[in-house]
């Protein structure tokens, strides 16, 4: 079986921000064509070898994808359409910059198919925003939502951060606030995660980098999940709200545990039970590619009991949870009998709760949601499993 979702990764960016450890470099320099032509080259590889009879999503990002000129973000769209059967697809997403969402290259986007645009805004805090490395500021979000309107895009998403160093709860609030004026149609936010390779792991290893107290970052998020009722968005994952029927067709891919393939330096994807991830330096990349190889770096077959576990933890993220019938005839086991004790626990606890038949995490469960998951990591034996 292959897979019926594309991620595509453009590692270009203008600049770099301090708290991104996803595979990018700075685009000047860098050679650009090349890299589109061996990024087709590799999906038709994938498709001749390993074909799609239908996409029904694709996620293009970043790096930043608007980093690209709109001559070179069309070569990669139409690209694109004549390598992949198009006629299902339902949701073409595309990360953009709010300072390079120029009216040129959303056209091209547009008119090819694109559907939706995912906007980095991470904050409306002029201040935070040049401490964690942004060069836009609020203007250039207000502009680029309204070229966006312009250009006839009707599902726009903006990304969100809090746990910011010298983030205010009240500073987050005032960005939510500008956040619901905006009527855009969906809004994740994510607490700042400190990853290795990035500009704040050295200046927290430094001891430069000043956090916000952990109940700051609860009342922050505690703020986001009582706000956006009020704004008319509807949680259905840990991080992510939407306003009805715009929930994202592509992460739902992700956390209900199917396949998807990742083209690009770096890209990560999960076809016929095998999770892997390509090649991340440029000209390796490109290089591989140009040898008519699979440019991978890794490869996982993934297990009976790690597909089980994966099931569990992505699944738990999504506010409806999970279902049991439905775990059932996917997985061929009931995960109330593989997990008695890990529920019962957690149930017992208040982190989990069932909601009708489906078991879901509570409210206080969305705190520690880590917690959670990792009470249901290396519980189950593959010698007593067998997955169809």
């Amino acid at each position: 079986m292959s897979a019926d979702a594309i991620y595509v990764h453009i590692p270009f960016c203008e600049h770099i921000c301090h708290y991104c450890d996803f595979n990018k470099v700075y685009l000047k320099n860098q050679p650009v064509q090349a890299y589109l032509d061996v990024l087709l080259d590799e999906m038709r590889q994938e498709q001749e070898t390993n074909p799609s009879p239908s996409i029904r999503t694709i996620y293009i990002g970043g790096g930043t994808p608007t980093a690209l000129s709109a001559s070179q973000l069309s070569y990669l769209v139409e690209g694109m359409k004549q390598i992949f059967p198009l006629d299902q697809l339902e949701e073409w997403t595309v990360e953009v910059n709010p300072d390079s969402a120029e009216a040129d290259k959303l056209s091209v986007l547009f008119n090819a198919g694109v559907n939706r645009l995912s906007i980095g805004v991470q904050t409306f805090d002029h201040e935070l925003l040049e401490m964690i490395g942004r060069t836009h500021r609020q203007d250039s979000v207000f502009e680029a939502i309204h070229t966006a309107r312009e250009v006839g895009f009707q599902n726009l998403s903006i990304d969100l951060m809090f746990g910011l160093p010298k983030q205010t709860p009240e500073s987050f609030a005032e960005t939510l606030r500008l956040a619901y004026g905006l009527n855009i149609e969906h809004i994740s936010a994510y607490s700042l995660k400190i990853e290795e390779k990035t500009v704040f792991y050295n200046r927290q290893r430094k001891g430069n980098l000043q956090l916000p107290p952990e109940e700051h970052e609860i009342t922050m998020y505690q703020t986001l999940l009582s706000t956006t009722k009020q704004a008319g968005l509807t949680q259905y994952e840990i991080s992510n709200f939407a306003k009805l029927g715009y929930e994202s067709k592509h992460n739902l891919v992700y956390w209900n545990n199917e396949s998807y393939f990742g083209f690009g330096a770096g890209a990560s994807g999960y076809v016929n039970g095998v999770r892997y991830q390509n090649i991340g330096p440029i000209n390796r990349y490109i290089q591989a590619v140009k040898d008519k190889e699979l440019p991978r770096i890794t490869s996982h077959v993934v297990t009976a009991s790690e597909r089980l576990e994966e099931a569990m933890f992505l699944g738990l993220r999504k506010r409806q949870g999970i279902n049991p019938e439905e775990f059932q005839a996917k997985y061929h086991y009931r995960f109330e009998e593989l997990y008695a004790n890990q529920i019962q626990d957690l149930i017992t606890r208040g982190l989990l709760e069932y909601q009708g038949t489906s078991l879901r995490l509570t409210d206080k469960g969305l705190l520690l949601g880590n917690e959670v998951f990792e009470a249901f990591l290396a519980v189950l034996e593959d010698d007593q499993l067998s997955l169809k």
